[in-house]
């Protein structure tokens, strides 16, 4: 109870004081009778009930019910009470100001709760947006106590979760105590427990399995807020804890999957050049009476089987390589048309039979790239463009600084992409529907070069018309300024 007078119970209580004044100066002034005054000060016990408590209305009625009998009654100027009019005067007066007063308190009353309860509404949506935003677990135990405490106004918030046996507070640091009246709550072993230092608590459940346990402080939330905040995060909470269980598991069979793949395609693609090695080699060895053309026939089907046998394993250990995020990058300042001219000379015996255009808008200033990798990523993309494009067809080179970002391409003349490869062209072991007439390959080339440009923190992209070709083209930063950027491992891309 407060017994120190409030500014605005002082002023009510004037104003009501004034109120009453002023009726009855301005009735005197009027020279209105005893009918019409009754009338009017009947209406300012009405309206002062209507804006004050019942004690300031009944204080403004007795105000009214004098200056009423005083000045309009007679006897007139005396307070004595002539006859049943004058009382029943100051019955009404009273009467009215009570019942007024008690639907404008009620009316109050109801106003307050509705302002609470869409505030507490809006707060309550509030949680559930910031709840929405998490789908790691962790992340959303770690934050939601701090996110609790600042929504609701709360002086601290704890959180405890069963099935992690984690403890998380905000403006609060745990006792041993406090930690095994949680565990308790949110174990299900105790259904109400007191808390000390003016904490409520209440267990979050989700049916009828326990979660763990909410406590805050201090104790100012109703118990409809209360229970609708421990649903809500238990919700989240066990919504949070399935998506990434079930994440882990997707990974898990998508892992699975890839390993499945990885052997089916190695088992395919180093069988058939090992069965034509073998082939080749049984022949030589019991081929008595071969002449020289055969022999010279059958060793370059050796040669030609290992060098692609050879490749193939270098691919299998470079996604290897990749997968295990073991490479990294070492950026070193170089110019773009030695990049374009290593990555030819290089592949020189497959593209023999090509007609290759190097074209370079070189930079003032060398470019900072890792030559290497970028090296490799053109392997992969000359060694596809070759065996897809007819004989004595161009392929051009292109290269270009735009924007602090190193643009490359590389285009051909072939057949064009099928527009239903075109989705899944840089996928792991993915052959496109026109790739057993058009030579031979592992499906592993493309793959590698996307995930080399995305180390660099790239973009690899193609776009293809049918009988006109294809352009692979993709953008690293040449911007590598910050200290992490000169050692980052290469992350595969597994969409």
């Amino acid at each position: 109870m407060r017994l120190t007078p409030q500014p605005r119970d002082l002023a009510r209580w004037f104003g009501a004081t004034l109120a009453a004044v002023l009726t009855t100066a301005a009735l005197i002034s009027v020279g209105a009778g005893a009918t019409t005054a009754g009338m009017v000060f009947l209406l300012a016990v009405v309206w002062t009930a209507t804006q004050a408590g019942i004690l300031i209305s009944l204080f403004g009625a007795l105000l009214c019910a004098f200056s009423f009998g005083y000045f309009f009654l007679p006897p007139i100027h005396t307070l004595a009470l002539a006859g049943p009019q004058e009382w029943v005067s100051l019955v009404t007066f009273v009467a009215s100001s009570l019942v007024a007063g008690r639907v404008a308190e009620r009316a109050r009353s109801q106003k307050r709760h509705a302002e609470q309860r869409r505030e507490d509404v809006e707060r309550l949506y509030t949680l559930s947006q910031e709840m929405m935003h998490h789908e790691e677990a962790s992340g959303l135990i770690r934050d939601l106590p701090g996110r609790i405490q600042q929504i609701f106004g709360l002086e601290s918030a704890a959180l405890y979760i069963h099935e992690h046996e984690q403890f998380h507070a905000a403006g609060f640091e745990f006792t041993e105590e406090f930690k095994a009246g949680m565990r308790a709550l949110g174990t299900g072993r105790d259904t109400a427990r007191e808390f000390p230092d003016g904490f409520a608590a209440q267990a979050l459940l989700l049916g009828l399995r326990p979660v763990g346990a909410l406590a805050w402080r201090p104790d100012r939330l109703s118990r409809e807020v209360a229970t609708a905040v421990s649903a809500q995060v238990a919700i989240a909470i066990t919504r949070a804890i399935a998506i990434e269980a079930n994440t882990r598991l997707e990974a898990v069979r998508e892992s699975e999957r890839l390993r499945v793949a990885l052997i089916d395609s190695l088992t395919h693609e180093l069988r058939t050049p090992l069965t034509a090695i073998r082939a080749a080699a049984t022949t030589l060895i019991g081929g008595e009476g071969l002449d020289e053309t055969t022999r010279l026939d059958l060793a370059s089907v050796v040669d030609e089987e290992a060098s692609r046998l050879d490749l193939l394993i270098g691919e299998a250990v470079e996604m290897a390589e990749i997968d295990a995020k073991v490479v990294q990058l070492n950026l070193t300042s170089q110019s773009i048309r030695s990049l374009l001219e290593r990555a030819v000379e290089e592949a020189s015996a497959m593209l023999a039979s090509h007609q290759v255009v190097i074209e370079v808008d070189e930079p003032g200033d060398p470019v900072e790239f890792d030559f290497n990798l970028l090296r490799r990523v053109f392997r992969h993309l000359l060694e596809n463009s070759s065996r897809y494009s007819p004989r004595d067809s161009r392929i051009v080179l292109r290269g270009r600084l735009s924007d602090n970002s190193l643009e490359l391409s590389v285009e051909d003349n072939g057949p064009g992409i099928d527009p239903d490869d075109l989705p899944m062209v840089f996928e792991k072991f993915y052959r496109g529907k026109k790739a057993g007439t058009r030579g031979k390959g592992s499906g592993m080339g493309l793959a590698i070069a996307r995930a080399i440009v995305k180390a660099h923190g790239g973009h690899i992209e193609v776009t293809s018309s049918l009988g006109k070709g294809a352009i692979f083209r993709f953008r690293v930063p040449v911007d590598r300024s910050a200290p992490g950027n000169r050692a980052e491992a290469v992350a595969p891309d597994n969409k």
